[in-house]
């Protein structure tokens, strides 16, 4: 069920109702039902995955509470990964193993394998997988108390706002709202009007800005032999946006209808590209993803703390994983160790500077965010192409050939082009004024009220008239649900 489909638009205020009326002591039940057949939408089958998932981090967390001796509570954490891991291994690498396995075979002379698994890649498998993974990790550090009630906990892995693409919440975050959901007060004026808008511009990030700017994209991507230089850099700055105004919009879709029901999710985003360094990039970039493998498995490699040499090494690891974690193809990977190199080469580059606690002149922001965001969209392309081969293909097309082509005959007409522009005018200026620590919503209610509704209805009748639906309302799917 897409967030962006009628469906949703039936099943979310059916839901809600729902969980404002049931006495208190059943809400989780209520949001636990909705929230499996949330996910049972896509495919009834998968939800005995997540269900195995559940059951076996909710089993082991239990017996490593119980358990002192530190051996086997190793050996109760070695299993829970290798079976929650063996599981997304199975569905999303397995047949990516194979047929590198198959290559390293025929070029060493034998003979190669044909036969691939018949599996479909399950929605939102990494996510809730590392949801999981991460509350089993924080008991056994201590860090939490387990939860008894293995229908709380079901909850807590299976909560529908964030379940498919994030953000990936942490035990101490979410499983106390949910343990304590009998005591929030549903009905709050304030909280579920910002809820609402929270959706609304989630909503007016994909449908007004990234499905519009995907049209392009799409077609000269696709289709890069037929362009240049000067098209497919448009269609590579344009995804960027796509990408973010994508993600950051089911972000913030997830996030609004989880405060409508008392929830608060983290903060997933934080205008990422008004970052003046990659290390800064990733610091407001998926922060929910970056935080996890910053706890779970930097920091236990040793992080900084062994040395210059080991402190890239485990940048480059760290990078190599986030790429194969995004998906099981090489370009994927390359995206991921790109962004080490530049990690690494910015490092080196800063110990060589001198003055570098002297404060930065706006040239040098300006300059610094523009240096960024170029980095940041190359490597974009490995993202954006099928696979690895395509990325370079198309990264030389795009320095060889050298012509024009009318802009408007990329995919987008003028009227579709001046929606867009005028999307990502609005979108700067909310990032810029959020960058100064302006909160929108504050500006915005201190207005009269005859003015506060006449933007309220104003941004939901521009997200529904100029919004991109496709031909016979054909919802188009969220970038991040194929990870």
């Amino acid at each position: 069920m897409l967030f962006n489909s009628i469906d949703f638009l039936l099943f979310f205020p059916v839901v809600v109702f729902l969980y404002f009326i049931v006495p208190r002591k059943a809400r989780y039940i209520v949001l636990l039902i909705a929230s499996y057949y949330f996910y049972m939408s896509w495919n009834p089958k998968y939800a005995l995955l997540i269900g195995i998932s559940t059951v076996i981090t909710w089993g082991c967390s239990l017996i490593m509470h119980k358990v002192e001796d530190d051996r086997k509570r190793k050996l109760c954490l070695a299993l829970n990964c290798v079976a929650n891991l063996g599981i997304l291994f199975v569905f999303k690498y397995a047949n990516f193993a194979i047929a590198n396995i198959s290559k390293i075979m025929s070029l060493m002379g034998f003979s190669t394998i044909d036969r691939r698994l018949d599996l479909l890649l399950p929605v939102g498998i990494s996510f809730y997988t590392f949801q999981a993974l991460s509350y089993t990790f924080d008991v056994y550090k201590k860090e939490i108390i387990p939860e008894k009630n293995l229908l709380k906990y079901a909850l807590y892995v299976a909560f529908f706002p964030q379940l498919v693409a994030g953000p990936i919440e942490r035990s101490t975050r979410l499983l106390p709202q949910v343990q304590n959901v009998e005591k929030i007060n549903v009905w709050n004026f304030d909280r579920i009007r910002d809820g609402f808008l929270l959706m609304t511009w989630g909503f007016f990030q994909k449908l007004v800005i990234a499905d519009r700017a995907s049209i392009l994209v799409n077609n000269v991507i696709n289709n890069y032999s037929n362009y240049g230089f000067f098209e497919i850099s448009i269609a590579v700055f344009l995804f960027a946006f796509q990408i973010y105004c994508d993600f950051g919009g089911y972000s913030n879709i997830a996030r609004g209808a989880a405060k409508i029901m008392g929830f608060e999710l983290m903060l997933n985003f934080r205008q990422p590209y008004l970052a003046k360094s990659i290390k800064e990039f990733w610091r407001r970039w998926h922060i929910s993803l970056t935080t996890w493998f910053t706890d779970y498995l930097y920091i236990p490699l040793g992080g900084n703390r062994k040395g210059e040499l080991r402190k890239y090494i485990n940048i480059f690891i760290v990078f190599a994983v986030s790429g194969l974690w995004h998906g099981a193809n090489w370009s994927f990977v390359a995206w991921g160790l790109l962004h080490a190199t530049y990690q690494v080469v910015e490092a080196l580059l800063g110990k060589l500077k001198k003055n570098t606690n002297k404060p930065l002149t706006i040239s040098k922001k300006i300059r610094n965010v523009i240096v960024t965001f170029v980095l940041t969209d190359f490597a974009w392309i490995f993202f954006v192409c099928e696979g690895f081969k395509h990325s370079l293909r198309l990264i030389k097309q795009m320095v060889t050939v050298f012509q024009t082509t009318d802009i408007y005959e990329l995919g987008l007409d003028r009227g579709n082009w001046f929606m867009l522009n005028f999307g990502l005018i609005v979108l700067l200026i909310v990032d810029i004024m959020h960058e100064k620590n302006i909160s929108v919503y504050q500006v915005v209610a201190k207005q009269e009220i005859w003015f506060r509704w006449i933007l309220y209805f104003g941004l939901l009748w521009m997200t529904i008239m100029f919004g991109i639906y496709g031909p016979s309302y054909d919802t188009s799917t969220f970038i991040y649900f194929q990870f």
